[in-house]
């Protein structure tokens, strides 16, 4: 996101946070930017499209910080339970701006936004089930999704006390509370009421996860349009370092958006651009 954009969603962040997003005026946005508000509109079309860039810019935040500890050599719960606090602690950050978002009910007046909420959701989700997997071992697999499942309403139970009652608590000590009463979880777990099959049924239903998307699939049509081409070697490379990132638990949208650029001058990869831009939403 350009400098400029990010000064903006900064101010819309503070203001909708302050004053809530209906009595929040463009004009006022812009002047907290520091700029004209037709200089506003070069950027953004509404304030709902801010609106969606601020919740891209708080979930980037949230994956980003997920991702500082992929790459640590530490042991896989304390990895977790970092992670954990991670996705946690942005909420807590901005707290004033999802209370506003709870309060003025923001998201449902805007699809792309609702769709934004439930594919970073499931996002998160994914996180869940990997990390506890990681923690538990194969043992935790049958039930990783109900564990998950359970993990986030516990988390969400606390969450409210410290986002509506302003509660004073600690997060990482929150986070390794959890995760204690989730050892006592899985050690008596003996059956699950969620699985794959039925979690896809009700996404199908409710058409919200975007089944038809394969990113492997792309990225072999995308490898396929490389054959005869002169630059393939640096461009495989690309591919290479765009499919390691996407199968990552929580991929970073800049490394996508700087791999893909360098197919832009290419028409052939146009349409794979575009379908995995939507895809990420950016």
């Amino acid at each position: 996101m350009p400098e400029k954009e990010i000064a903006i969603v900064l101010a819309g962040l503070k203001l909708f946070a302050r004053k809530g997003f209906s009595s929040t005026s463009i004009q006022e946005i812009a002047t907290e930017s520091g700029i004209s508000k037709g200089a506003f509109y070069l950027h953004f079309k509404s304030k709902e499209d801010l609106l969606l860039a601020i919740m891209k810019y708080n979930f980037d935040t949230i994956f980003s910080n997920i991702s500082l500890y992929d790459a640590k050599d530490i042991p896989p719960r304390e990895k977790f339970e970092k992670q954990l606090s991670a996705v946690y602690g942005t909420f807590i950050e901005h707290k004033e701006f999802f209370i506003m978002l709870s309060k003025e009910q923001a998201i449902p007046r805007n699809e792309d936004i609702k769709k934004l909420m439930f594919k970073k959701h499931h996002e998160i989700q994914l996180l869940y089930r990997k990390g506890l997997v990681s923690v538990y071992g194969k043992k935790a697999e049958p039930f990783a999704i109900d564990l998950s499942m359970i993990l986030e309403g516990l988390f969400h139970s606390y969450m409210r006390l410290m986002l509506i009652d302003q509660a004073d608590l600690d997060l990482e000590e929150l986070t390794h509370f959890l995760m204690k009463r989730m050892d006592s979880m899985v050690r008596d777990f003996d059956q699950s009421f969620l699985n794959e099959q039925k979690v896809n049924k009700i996404l199908e239903k409710a058409k919200l996860l975007h089944k038809s998307f394969n990113i492997d699939e792309v990225l072999a049509q995308m490898r396929n349009e490389l054959e005869g081409m002169d630059n393939k070697e640096s461009l495989e490379i690309s591919l290479d370092v765009l499919g390691e990132e996407v199968r990552m638990d929580a991929p970073r949208i800049p490394v996508i958006k700087g791999m893909l650029s360098n197919f832009k001058e290419l028409s052939a990869f146009e349409k794979y651009i575009k379908e995995i831009a939507s895809y990420y939403m950016f």
